[in-house]
Order: C-alpha cells, then sequence, then structure tokens
C-alpha cells in the first residue's frame, strides 16, 4: 500500500506563487480583497509595469487607474464568493497616450486544502493584434463581394445590351431559319442576364432556390410569355438552399426547358396552357423538374436529333451528377433531373 504524505499549505502557497512568477502568460493571483499576492514577469512587461510596485497593490490601482473596471471588479468579486468564474471576457483596456488593447481575461477560484484564504488566478491574453487581423480579412472578403456584385451587375446589363442587338438583327434578315437561330440566341442571353441579376442579389456562396426560380420563372414570363392569360409559368420549390455554383447550373436547366416548352408545347397558343418548375430536396437526393401541359412529344421523338437546348441540358445534369428522364404526362411533357447522394462507405 503506498502512502501519500500531504503538502503543507506554505508549500503549496509557494508552488503556487512561483509558478505564477514564471508563467509566460500574463497571470497575477488575487486575494479576496483583489490584492496582488503574485505577478508573472509576463504581465508586468506586456502593460508596461513595475514589478516592484505590482505585488501588494490592488488590481484596481495599476498603471493610471485603467483597471479599476466596474464590470470586472464586480465578476471578481462574484469568482471571489464562489459564485461564478470568468470565463473568456473581452474588455477594452483604455491607457492614456496608448492605444486601446483588446484583452480576454479568465478568472478561477483556487482551493487550497487545508486553508481558509482565498486565492484567484487571473489569466490576462491580448488579442488585439488577432482581432485586427480578423477585422482586415472581413473587410477584404466585404470588398470582395461588393467588387463581385458590381461585375455582375455590369455583365447582365452588357448580356442584356447584346440581346437587345440580337432581337434587332432578328428583325431584319430576311431567312427564317436566320431568324429563328438569331431568336433562340436571343433568349439564352436574356436567360444569362436574369442569373446574373438574381445572383447578385444573394448572399455569396448561397442561394435561396425558392426566391431564385420564381424571381427566374417571373424573368422569362416577362420577355417571353406574350399574353399571361393563355400560358402560366410558375414554381413550386421547397426550402432548399444551395452554393452559387450549383445554383447557376440549375438555372440554366430551368431556361433550357422553359425555353423548349414555349417553343414547342403550345404550337397554336389558343388553348390556356401551363408550365410548372418543381424543385425538392432530402437527405437522398434533389429532383427538378420542368411540366407542361402542351401536345406533348411528337411521334419520332425517340429518332428524333437532339438540338442544342438538349444537349446543353444533359451537359449541365452531367456536371452536377444527375440524371435525365423525359415522361409524355399525356397531354404534355415533363424532363425530370434528378441527383441520388451516394452513402458514404463506413
Amino acid at each position: 500500500m503506498e502512502f501519500f504524505t500531504p503538502i503543507s499549505h506554505d508549500v503549496s502557497s509557494s508552488l503556487g506563487m512561483a509558478l505564477v512568477f514564471s508563467s509566460a502568460t500574463p497571470l497575477l493571483l488575487l486575494d479576496a480583497n483583489l490584492v496582488i499576492r503574485a505577478a508573472s514577469g509576463s504581465f508586468c512587461s506586456a502593460f508596461d509595469l513595475d514589478p516592484d510596485k505590482v505585488v501588494g497593490a490592488e488590481l484596481p490601482s495599476l498603471g493610471l487607474g485603467e483597471w479599476a473596471l466596474p464590470q470586472l471588479r464586480s465578476l471578481l468579486c462574484a469568482t471571489v464568493a464562489g459564485d461564478a468564474a470568468i470565463k473568456a471576457y473581452e474588455l477594452d483596456l483604455v491607457r492614456l497616450g496608448q492605444p486601446t488593447r483588446m484583452l480576454v481575461v479568465n478568472a478561477h477560484r483556487l482551493d487550497y486544502l487545508g486553508s481558509e484564504d482565498i486565492r484567484i488566478a487571473l489569466a490576462v491574453s491580448d488579442v488585439t493584434d488577432a482581432r485586427l487581423t480578423e477585422k482586415l480579412k472581413d473587410d477584404v472578403v466585404r470588398e470582395k463581394q461588393v467588387l463581385l456584385q458590381e461585375l455582375q451587375h455590369r455583365v447582365a446589363n452588357s448580356l442584356q445590351i447584346i440581346a437587345s442587338v440580337l432581337m434587332q438583327s432578328a428583325r431584319k434578315v430576311q431567312s427564317d431559319e436566320a431568324r429563328n437561330h438569331l431568336q433562340d440566341a436571343h433568349h439564352r442571353v436574356m436567360s444569362i442576364a436574369t442569373l446574373q441579376r438574381q445572383l447578385a442579389a444573394s448572399k455569396a456562396g448561397e442561394v435561396v432556390l425558392r426566391t431564385y426560380f420564381t424571381d427566374l420563372c417571373d424573368s422569362i414570363g416577362a420577355s417571353m410569355i406574350y399574353d399571361h392569360q393563355l400560358l402560366k409559368l410558375s414554381a413550386i420549390v421547397d426550402e432548399s438552399v444551395t452554393s452559387s455554383e450549383v445554383s447557376v447550373s440549375l438555372g440554366l436547366i430551368v431556361t433550357e426547358l422553359v425555353i423548349n416548352s414555349l417553343k414547342h408545347a403550345f404550337p397554336e397558343r389558343t388553348e390556356p396552357g401551363e408550365i410548372t418548375v418543381e424543385y425538392w430536396s432530402q437527405p437522398t437526393g434533389w429532383r427538378l423538374s420542368v411540366e407542361d401541359n402542351g401536345v406533348g412529344m411528337p411521334g419520332d421523338h425517340a429518332t428524333r436529333k437532339p438540338g442544342l437546348g438538349t444537349g446543353i441540358v444533359d451537359a449541365l445534369a452531367k456536371q452536377l451528377d444527375a440524371a435525365v428522364t423525359v415522361t409524355d404526362t399525356s397531354p404534355g411533357t415533363r424532363v425530370a433531373i434528378v441527383h441520388y447522394e451516394v452513402p458514404a462507405a463506413l
């Protein structure tokens, strides 16, 4: 059996004071009256204090009284009483003729075996430089975000100018084929301009898809649907949020599929029609679909050569690791893009 010899209060107190004196962290040992019983050399050096005048002085009297902070005193008194401990309390140390320092203070009561003396260990960390670095970093990030949004606005404006030129050219050409190609180009440029405007209005790094798809459908409808009594374009979207990169691909897919429905699903434009964009996500994956109640797929759909829009949708879906399915809904057509999450290997 092992026997342990208890360390006397005087020995433990001396060891504690020696640890305080040698601490690399600015550290004070206080009594119940907030009188300093020991101070580390790092504390005196950090705050330009004379070590000979620190020990034996009350904490609020240090320096020119800059440590006489009512909130700090209240917290230390609560620590002395055993009612609380100070954990990462931040304060500004204002010193005459010197820069203000931002400090983080931690304090707790020490229990000496067999002693009724109360001692408080007070550790102080100067985080001024770290906070300044964080602020500069945040300022740079905010500045980049502002510049990015300004760039997005400028790109969207330029794209609208290009779209206007394309439309003017489409009105002037004599060839129906050339006119159709120019109109297709106009619609695609306008769709990209719309995406740019939506992204500029979104927070950097995240996009709320309900607002995003709703605004996108409103913009497409305003520029391409001439009679909103005959044709309705709407979006049904859950609360999903995604990255700006993914939202661009999703937005381009929606635009291509909606344009395709507008061109082919309602050739006569005499009966009321509807195009619905739907999106939902679950832990198992997500699903985006564009469905219309138009004339449906032509009889030669299986052997029909894919157009530019189909190629764009297929490429974007592949980029998102998703599969494309086309369904005849009789009447109408549904194109769905589905992505399944692969379970992580155990």
